[in-house]
């Protein structure tokens, strides 16, 4: 019987210790990027576009003015905070999007559409 309790102790402490120095499961460290093109009603790039991304926890906005194709990328997100992001050309805005803390790909691609009709 002493060997049975002393024999469930030293399995109980393993078992702790192991569990104890198990790392929690990360995101990469580097964390997420957000990618995408401003365009218009026919797709068209719409070059010097300002698009701007909200930490909605800290509420710091960034802002990205895009290249000659449209293009736009936000490295480095925190994983577990919500964005919103939205373009403005010449006064025309186009829809707020919105990048979830519960969306847990690495790299996210959103396009922006503002309507110039």
């Amino acid at each position: 019987m002493k060997n049975s309790r002393i024999a469930f102790i030293v399995f109980f402490l393993a078992v702790f210790v192991v569990a104890a120095n198990a790392e929690p499961k990360r995101r990469n460290d580097s964390g997420r990027l957000l990618n995408g093109q401003v365009v218009n009603h026919n797709g068209t790039p719409l070059a010097d576009s300002v698009v701007y991304l909200t930490n909605m926890r800290t509420r710091v906005v960034k802002s990205y003015i895009v290249s000659a194709d449209g293009a736009y990328h936000f490295p480095a997100l925190t994983p577990n905070v919500d964005y919103e992001v939205y373009a403005q050309y010449k006064g025309l805005k186009s829809e707020t999007k919105t990048l979830s803390q519960f969306d847990d790909r690495p790299v996210v691609s959103i396009n922006l559409k503002i309507d110039m009709r």
